[in-house]
């Protein structure tokens, strides 16, 4: 997981910054981006701040940093695999079902013909 840091806050800025050495990204090359502002159409991002609505609230410890990050990033990866399940078409079993009814006539078809092959003889 790849965060990218963009505070207003220095002091919030540089704590994320050291809390998050080895996770740092750039902003364009980031899953995630955590901001002191609010973002409301950017689901990449995790909102720090102290209010009642933010991804996490201050003050936060390291350990709940983390845990809200894997948190959001697990959410962006399952909303990523529903949006592609859902991409994928429906099954059209159209030909399946004609090379079915094919078949079995033509098995009923062939048991036919040995039945009578059977009795005639």
């Amino acid at each position: 997981m790849k965060v990218a840091v963009e505070c207003k806050s220095p002091l919030l800025q540089k704590s994320l910054e050291l809390f998050l050495t080895s996770r740092l990204s750039s902003l364009k090359q980031c899953d995630i981006v955590i901001r002191d502002k609010e973002c409301a159409n950017d689901q990449r991002c995790l909102y720090v701040s102290s209010g009642a609505n933010a991804d996490l609230i201050k003050p936060f410890s390291k350990a709940q940093l983390i845990m809200a990050l894997e948190k959001k990033y697990h959410k962006l990866t399952f909303q990523e695999a529903q949006e592609k399940k859902e991409e994928i078409e429906p099954m059209n079993f159209d030909i399946l079902e004609k090379r079915i009814e094919f078949l079995t006539r033509e098995y009923q078809t062939n048991i036919i013909r040995a039945v009578r092959a059977f009795y005639e003889e």
